[in-house]
């Protein structure tokens, strides 16, 4: 037969039956998300989450991350061990099936765990085919058992190495380059912020973190130690460390309904963000789900009654949303369920229905008790709630007014937009460029094809410190919205987006590479984050990085994106070389601008996206609040140049 003939012949030859391992290496995205740096870190969690099993079953109080010198990690734990007696059905070691057969573990075995987290039980089997070399040392029965692996395929059979009197396991794995080609270098605040976080999710477990890479002074590793006594109101005033707390205390509750365990901790502040965290099994579920709407709702029918029952509600001449509730109020929700229904692979959206109304009648039995124990508390928060509403129907008003200027709305595009002249949004980009001198370079420099430039005035409004209807006001503001043509807002939820109406695809922030421009690139950045994190999420935000220097000598040319790369530029080309400082983007001709930061093919765009919300949650409100110490404490150790005067 021909190739040709060959080609249309569709049958059994041309079904490929992958065996789980193949599988998991072919199509690693499918089980961690993607292969960048997203990805590698989601291996370490994986690790870490078997180690958390355990401590939820009541087995484990202990887990150690190390960050080897070589970018391996090393996770162990005080648990039961990995069994290691020969699995009946496979004919080998219980280690050796977990290790290598995606669906093995004790987690689908409901004596052995009631709850866990990890991804759809298929963890440490994933890490190990997506690792160039792991290797599984087992401590249990006075013994040391021990197996190593190579990209998922075993070495040797387990064997016993030795006697000992501990009892858990430790998994050192490196990840493969052949999968993770983006990077292999692990970030450790990345780590230890999903560490911190899982410390106060499970209160009493003690987790370390240690990077090998990073000896300090006295000659210790970089490490931190992370146990919480108190779980959730602890992890509460971290988050709202930078804040103005605007009750005595963290209102909270910990206990079971209808089967399934629940715990909430929530508390006022003087700003006017809702910042609501929700999780399931430690997963932290960034786009809520049952949970969620269980606490909203115990949440409005409880604080409507009470408010109804005070009198204070008289004299309001509209009616409250659930969003002026919610104003203001940091709250941690938290679930075990036995088997969690996730919506999509990613385990971001809880479906189990009997969440809902065991959440609600948590939050209802909380603050019931909450209010009448403490009325001037509960007086406070009937205050901010009616505050808030009257700031909603200003901001009605005034997102309306957005709405009419939208272009899908029949309004005009602003007039400072350049627009391009591709239909299709997927292939479009704009930049939203700092000052009108940068905007004018960068229209010059574009290509009209696919990229938009929008300039904006100088700095725009902090939205942290201001009300919603000042945000809405703000005419920078209004032109984002209207240039991106994304509608805004319901009565349910007043930052909604309808992303399906967005005019480019790729948002890129162009600002200079300077202390001004890495300042306003935050303040835009806040206001995606608390108005338009849908957008964030959908991966639609970048950074563009222009250079900050130019080196040449005579004909030769190379652009530094740092002092390193000046430097080495410097001593490539000798004596005699000039190198010209880039204060700001429009120092820059409209040639140069497209060449190093607008052209597609040799340009570096750093896509926005949230590891934690949480953490983002705290850095911005510290960044963009009132409180200079930790803002200053946060850039001294972050910034790489820091011209702090306040």
């Amino acid at each position: 037969m021909s190739e040709e003939q060959n080609k249309g012949n569709y049958g059994a030859d041309q079904i490929q039956a992958l065996e789980g391992m193949e599988h998991v290496r072919m199509r690693p995205s499918m089980y961690i998300g993607d292969v960048g740096v997203r990805g590698l870190h989601h291996l370490v969690y994986e690790v870490v989450d078997n180690s958390i099993d355990e401590a939820m079953g009541g087995y484990c109080d202990t887990v150690n991350v190390w960050i080897n010198e070589d970018n391996s990690i090393t996770v162990t734990d005080n648990g039961r061990g990995i069994p290691v007696d020969i699995h009946k059905k496979e004919g080998v070691s219980a280690l050796e099936v977990v290790m290598t057969k995606i669906g093995a573990g004790g987690k689908f075995d409901k004596d052995s765990y009631k709850v866990s987290g990890g991804l759809h039980g298929v963890g440490v089997s994933v890490v190990n085919a997506l690792s160039g070399a792991l290797k599984a040392t087992v401590y249990r029965d006075g013994k040391i058992y021990e197996q190593e692996y190579e990209r998922g395929k075993t070495m040797y059979p387990v064997k016993t190495v030795g006697t000992t009197e501990f009892r858990g396991t430790m998994v050192t794995f490196k990840p493969d380059h052949e999968i993770f080609q983006q990077s292999l270098e692990y970030n450790y605040d990345t780590l230890a912020n999903r560490l911190r976080e899982l410390s106060y999710l499970n209160k009493g477990l003690t987790i370390t973190i240690e990077d090998k890479r990073a000896k300090q002074e006295d000659g210790t590793f970089k490490g931190e130690t992370f146990h919480s006594k108190e779980g959730l109101k602890e992890f509460i005033r971290f988050l709202d460390g930078n804040r103005e707390m605007l009750i005595a205390d963290v209102i909270s509750m910990e206990g079971e309904k209808n089967g399934i365990p629940v715990e909430v901790a929530m508390v006022y502040n003087t700003s006017y963000t809702e910042n609501l965290h929700s999780y399931v099994n430690n997963i932290n579920t960034h786009e809520g789900g049952t949970h969620l709407s269980g606490f909203r709702r115990g949440l409005t029918n409880t604080l409507k009654k009470y408010a109804d029952a005070s009198g204070m509600l008289d004299k309001l001449k509209f009616d409250i949303a659930g969003d002026d509730f919610r104003e203001g109020l940091t709250a941690i929700i938290s679930v075990k369920v036995g088997e969690p229904q996730f919506e999509g692979q990613t385990k971001t959206k809880l479906g189990n229905r009997e969440v809902t109304s065991a959440v609600s009648q948590a939050v209802s039995e909380m603050l019931e008790n909450y209010l009448e124990e403490n009325p001037t508390d509960a007086k406070t928060i009937v205050q901010k709630v009616i505050l808030a509403a009257t700031a909603r129907h200003a901001a009605r008003k005034a997102r309306e007014m957005v709405q009419r200027k939208t272009v899908m709305s029949g309004g005009g595009l602003p007039g400072k937009l350049s627009d391009c002249s591709e239909q299709d949004p997927e292939k479009c980009e704009v930049f939203l460029v700092e000052g009108d001198s940068a905007g004018g370079t960068a229209k010059q420099g574009r290509d009209r094809n696919f990229q938009a430039i929008l300039p904006l005035r100088g700095k725009i409004l902090n939205v942290e410190k201001a009300m919603q209807h000042k945000v809405f006001e703000n005419e920078e503001i209004r032109n984002i919205f209207t240039a991106l043509g994304v509608t805004i807002g319901t009565e349910e939820d007043s930052k909604a987006l309808n992303l399906s109406k967005l005019r480019y695809h790729k948002v890129v922030i162009m600002c200079d590479a300077d202390v001004d421009g890495s300042h306003i690139s935050t303040l835009i950045l806040t206001f995606f984050f608390r108005y338009m994190k849908d957008l964030v999420e959908n991966g639609n935000v970048y950074i563009a990085t222009p250079p900050l220097y130019l080196v040449k000598k005579g004909a030769k040319k190379k652009y530094a994106w740092n002092d390193q790369e000046r430097d080495t530029f410097m001593k490539e080309f000798g004596d005699g070389s000039k190198i010209q400082r880039y204060k700001g983007l429009g120092e820059m001709n409209a040639e140069q601008l497209w060449d190093t930061t607008m052209n597609p093919d040799f340009r570096t765009l750093r896509q926005v996206v949230i590891d934690s919300g949480a953490e983002a949650d705290r850095v911005f409100s510290m960044l963009m609040g009132d409180e200079v110490p930790p803002r200053r404490e946060f850039i001294e150790k972050n910034a790489v140049y820091a011209n702090i005067d306040a």
